[in-house]
């Protein structure tokens, strides 16, 4: 077995009986470099300070706060700690098995049933291996961002081995879908469905219905889904963002509350279905939803200080000041510190201070809150939007209109301008939006031009980074993007074509055509780019 010396390997089992023993397995089988984690906490520290070829993980991690494997490794694959290449083997019983095999969206490599024998053992390491070896090619295109080269290579390797087809067509969607083709990954969802009922393609087809805004067809999709599986748990958060964007929220929460029902311990999952209850007013339901996110987070690796700030709100909300001075307490005794922990502690006590009626108390505090805001990469949007909206609430509009204006401008933000001109009208302030509005367009006409005389330099690329930053104010502007992309095809026709400029000019006009598919210099700059891809 010298094959598998090299391989690199993490046990995940509460029980020191069934680690010494999968221990004991894994030498016989000549691999040596093995680490233990006894819980989700100790397996998460081992896998942030190094990469393995392969986890083990035992499905009931017996964890006090209802944490099973599946959950684990959802958590791992959100948070980045494990790579698409990762093998990730699941230990469990053939009655557990048959109850979670077709209700996760993310599965593990494969699942072993308990009890096993090393040549059980030996048979699906071997297997696993050689998938991940077919697979390695898409897998480290996709993690270099060259989806492009991602979609060919997975063409390639389901030519080269049939009986992972279905893989490379699943990373072959989600590439496109990536890419914002999501034509492309409907057709191919489509087609994977024709032949069999897989619940990651009915999920897959509906968020490219989502995202195309075809909400009634997204329900459809995934009605059948849940009737097909009724514990698959990512169709019911899908459902509840579906039912938020057509208005329904007394349906998306009844969506999470099922879903819930199901699986309770998914913290995520409990803490929309806490935003959902607080954004209609049910403040007793939001209470107790938060708290037990709070409750379920304190001794998690991910916890988020956002959790509280959410509890504070609500405790606020119905004049509760003495709970909210508790949340704000157990925010401080039990978060770690850092700008977005910063940042939560002073909104937190800055809505504190506002329901005590302490006015100058509350700017000191919300003053804080947006300087810790603007160095916390890890804020959510969404913080950060109730920060700004607050601020101009307060009267404190240069701190709001800067936050509005930072998102605005960070096109990884996620928040267009009518999400902050939304933000502008709820709190009274809309002649702001217009003031900004019309300063935004100043400072756009202003980058236009010193695009154009760098352009003119002979600067192509001083251009193209010009643009850039006009085209991240305004991600919709069919003209800014077509300057942009013709700029970067320019680039190309003189210098040749480059790979990673190529991705994101073909980026730019599936951008460009949904803005306006009548767009005049669309037809150019399409047949500009063919031409020169076809040259590499």
């Amino acid at each position: 077995m010298q094959e598998y010396s090299d391989l690199s390997v993490l046990v995940i089992d509460p029980n020191q009986h069934m680690r010494r023993g999968l221990h004991n397995m894994l030498s016989q089988l000549g691999i040596t470099r093995i680490e233990h984690g006894v819980s989700a906490g100790t397996a998460i520290r081992h896998l942030e300070k190094k990469a393995f070829d392969l986890v083990f993980c035992e499905y009931d991690l017996g964890n006090e706060h209802g944490q099973d494997g599946q959950q684990l490794l959802e958590d791992l694959r959100h948070h980045k700690l494990i790579s698409p290449s990762t093998i990730f083997i699941m230990l469990t019983t053939e009655g557990v098995y048959s109850k979670v095999v077709s209700a996760a969206e993310l599965t593990p490599t494969d699942y072993i049933l308990k009890p096993f024998t090393v040549d059980v053992l030996a048979q699906r390491i071997a297997r696993a291996v050689d998938r991940r070896a077919a697979l390695l090619p898409i897998h480290q295109t996709i993690e270099r961002d060259r989806l492009r080269d991602a979609i060919l290579a997975s063409e390639v390797a389901a030519a080269a081995n049939p009986r992972y087809a279905t893989e490379c067509a699943r990373l072959r969607a989600e590439a496109h879908a990536a890419l914002g083709e999501l034509a492309q990954a409907q057709a191919i969802y489509r087609e994977i469905l024709e032949t069999r009922p897989l619940g990651w393609a009915q999920l897959g087809l509906a968020r490219c219905q989502f995202h195309l805004g075809q909400f009634a067809e997204t329900l459809d999709t995934l009605q059948h889904l849940i009737d097909d599986n009724p514990k698959y748990m990512a169709a019911y958060d899908l459902m509840a963002r579906t039912q938020q964007a057509l208005g329904q929220p007394a349906e998306a929460r009844a969506a999470l509350e099922a879903a819930v029902s199901i699986s309770p311990h998914m913290v995520r999952r409990l803490r929309h279905l806490g935003q959902v209850a607080l954004q209609e007013g049910d403040l007793d339901a939001a209470e107790k939803t938060f708290k037990q996110v709070v409750a379920k987070s304190k001794y998690s690796e991910f916890r988020d200080p956002e959790d509280h700030v959410n509890l504070v709100r609500t405790m606020v909300q119905k004049g509760d000041a003495s709970a909210a001075a508790n949340a704000l307490r157990d925010l401080e005794r039990s978060a770690r510190s850092g700008p977005a922990t910063d940042a939560c502690r002073a909104f937190s006590a800055a809505l504190l201070q506002e329901l005590n009626g302490n006015a100058e108390a509350a700017h000191a505090e919300l003053a804080a809150a947006v300087r810790a805001a603007g160095e916390a990469g890890t804020l959510s949007s969404a913080m950060k939007l109730s920060l700004a909206e607050n601020c101009l609430q307060q009267g404190m509009d240069e701190q709001g209109m800067q936050l509005l204006d930072a998102l605005a401008g960070d096109p990884a933000s996620g928040v267009s301008e009518s999400d902050t001109a939304a933000v502008y009208e709820r709190t009274g302030r809309a002649e702001l939006a217009q003031n900004e509005g019309d300063s935004v367009e100043r400072y756009l006409d202003g980058l236009v031009r010193q695009a154009a005389a760098r352009s003119g330099q002979g600067d192509q690329r001083g251009a193209i980074d010009v643009l850039q930053v006009a085209v991240r104010r305004r991600p919709e502007n069919a003209g800014l993007i077509s300057a942009l992309a013709s700029a970067m095809l320019r680039l190309m026709g003189d210098s040749g074509w480059e790979s990673a400029l190529g991705e994101q000019c073909a980026a730019l006009l599936i951008r460009m055509r949904k803005a306006d598919p009548h767009h005049p210099m669309l037809a150019a700059l399409s047949s500009q780019y063919v031409t020169l891809r076809g040259k590499q």
